[in-house]
């Protein structure tokens, strides 16, 4: 049974992988839609925005809809996949904003029945013991999210087209994956429920709340972070130098990001386990929350001494994401594990949309030298939060 569960790991982890680089591919082509669509400045950070939009939408609907207990959910993974992958390529044929950035919407609405979904089918084969394995599935997520900066390095003398047709033949290879490859789970999870009426018993469970709170600072970071570093790592290294290629940056972004991230992913996973999600999510927070600020002052010196501080902050920004939500499977009442865990995603993904835009704005205003300074906000709060979380960590107790 074991080591069917880690074969099911690897199936799911790689498929999970593939299906992901749907949610930046064409963010790392911006700049090539952005001139053929003529988007405004204030329209640029909405084609980022717009797959995190989506995906809220896709996940309040899927999570009221029942769709991950009502259904097969390799078939709900392998179906949402290929629509993603449909709905991508549909990027090449567009040539207006409204509508790139509409595609783009529902793209994200398909990603809310892989991501979630993913870990549903995860949570089926690892009933116990799951630090680890979330840590790997997240890797897995994490370096696919990368995967168009790696396209782009190998790839940046083709045309934009291209990323774009490669991201959907992933997609549909991660379809394939869990259609034909990847088996059910011997045994099923218990029903998690999602209802509006809980919300109740979620917003007023104290605990649950604080592990929410801490999800929400960590948010706050983790997208506009992404998001965002590509941009600031292109502009650093050529005010730098110049003559800086643009396969570097590309690879300097995919190794801060998915290498980085995924390893962080893999250790956090280990280490919490042993320390607790508090005293990992602390950690991980205040060490993100320590590049924010320093990553500015390298902006256009060593291009060594930013790439080192990106990397650092790629690993830490993602090492404590799947822990709040293992917290919360740990602290809240069985009746509305499924609604806390839905409303976590969902509050922790709207969130996104405002601290992703918020750079943009804030950019134009300060530099680059000082833009992410206001990131640190959200892991700073979290620690704070998750260090009062911790007094309930090990008590034993579901409020």
């Amino acid at each position: 049974m074991m080591q069917g569960s880690w074969r099911a790991l690897v199936w799911i982890g790689l498929a999970e992988l593939c299906a992901l680089s749907l949610w930046y591919s064409a963010s790392v082509i911006a700049p090539e839609l952005i001139a053929m669509w003529h988007l405004s400045a204030n329209m640029e950070a909405w084609l980022s925005a717009a797959v995190p939009i989506g995906f809220v939408i896709g996940a309040l609907c899927s999570a009221y809809f029942g769709v991950a207990d009502r259904f097969n959910t390799r078939k709900v993974f392998g179906i949402s996949a290929c629509l993603g992958a449909f709905l991508n390529i549909l990027l090449i044929f567009v040539d207006s904003g409204f509508f790139g950035i509409l595609l783009r919407v529902l793209t994200g609405i398909t990603l809310a029945g892989v991501y979630p979904i993913a870990v549903k089918i995860l949570s089926e084969w690892f009933p116990k013991k799951r630090g680890l394995a979330i840590g790997i599935l997240i890797a897995a997520l994490t370096v696919g999210s990368s995967l168009p900066h790696f396209m782009v390095m190998f790839f940046s003398s083709l045309s934009w087209q291209f990323v774009i047709f490669c991201s959907s033949m992933l997609a549909l290879l991660s379809a394939f994956i869990v259609f034909f490859i990847l088996k059910d789970a011997p045994v099923k999870s218990k029903k998690l429920p999602f209802s509006l009426k809980l919300i109740k018993k979620v917003v007023t469970n104290k605990p649950v709340m604080l592990a929410n709170y801490g999800y929400f600072g960590h948010m706050w970071e983790l997208y506009a972070m992404w998001t965002w570093l590509p941009a600031f790592l292109a502009a650093s290294f050529l005010a730098y130098s110049p003559a800086t290629p643009q396969w570097f940056i590309a690879l300097s972004s995919f190794l801060s990001i998915g290498i980085a991230g995924g390893i962080g992913c893999v250790i956090g996973g280990l280490i919490s386990d042993r320390i607790g999600r508090a005293n990992l999510t602390m950690l991980a927070m205040l060490i993100s929350a320590i590049c924010s600020i320093v990553i500015g002052f390298t902006f256009g010196h060593f291009i060594w001494l930013t790439l080192i501080v990106s990397v650092i902050w790629g690993g830490a920004v993602i090492a404590d994401s799947a822990q709040f939500s293992a917290a919360v499977t740990e602290i809240a009442e069985e009746d509305y594990v499924g609604t806390a865990l839905t409303f976590q995603m969902c509050i922790g993904f709207l969130i996104t949309i405002f601290s992703i835009n918020l750079i943009s704005l804030i950019q134009r205003v300060v530099g680059w030298e000082w833009v992410f300074t206001i990131l640190a906000i959200g892991p700073i709060l979290g620690m704070i939060t998750m260090g009062n979380y911790k007094r309930y960590e090990f008590n034993g107790k579901k409020a």
